[in-house]
């Protein structure tokens, strides 16, 4: 079964086909040229989720899965939120958005309790299934680690002494929320075929 990836984030991608690509062919927006950039106007991590999943669908004509992820950190009510790719702005790097992270919790009391919130929607013109996950951890001072992306390497998770970005993707894939969210999906639409 071909599912469109709604993303063109290289280490996104690599992530769900680890995870959904021994029992899908997953292609992603990098793949389907044409292709607009979709806006993001939705205020809740589902919303967005499922916008993408759509517009996927309406342009490729098939079973079409988008997500959404981001951070929310206490001491900041929850954000940076739904808006965690462009909190530094629209053309935000990881870098920008990480240092303004940062200088906001400059003066904020440690820990920093946060968490990594992924959902994903699968939609395939007739229903949208959604899944949602959640790893608390805590924000770092400083960046470590080479392997993630986004806030990877300022976020330890509950229970590590790592970041995010200093595990390797197969120790990543055991404990992330996309990880998590992903293979729930994956169970609902493995159910859904054998039906």
């Amino acid at each position: 079964m071909k599912i469109v990836f709604a993303s063109r984030n290289k280490g996104k991608i690599k992530e769900v086909k680890k995870i959904l690509g021994d029992q899908f062919e997953i292609i992603s927006l990098n793949d389907i040229d044409g292709f607009a950039e979709i806006e993001e106007i939705g205020s809740t991590f589902e919303e967005n989720a499922s916008i993408k999943a759509e517009a996927a669908f309406k342009f490729s004509g098939l079973p079409s899965i988008g997500d959404d992820s981001g951070l929310e950190v206490e001491q900041l009510s929850g954000k940076p939120g739904v808006y965690s790719a462009r909190y530094a702005g629209k053309y935000a790097s990881d870098f920008d958005n990480n240092i303004k992270l940062l200088f906001e919790l400059e003066k904020q009391p440690e820990p920093h309790h946060a968490q990594f919130v992924c959902t994903a929607a699968y939609f395939d013109g007739n229903e949208f299934i959604v899944t949602k996950d959640e790893l608390k951890g805590k924000i770092i001072k400083e960046p470590r680690g080479e392997n993630g992306f986004g806030y990877d390497p300022l976020f330890i998770p509950d229970n590590q002494s790592l970041t995010l970005a200093e595990i390797d993707l197969e120790e990543k894939n055991k404990i992330s929320h996309r990880a998590e969210a992903f293979k729930k999906l994956k169970y609902l639409l493995t159910k859904r075929m054998e039906l």
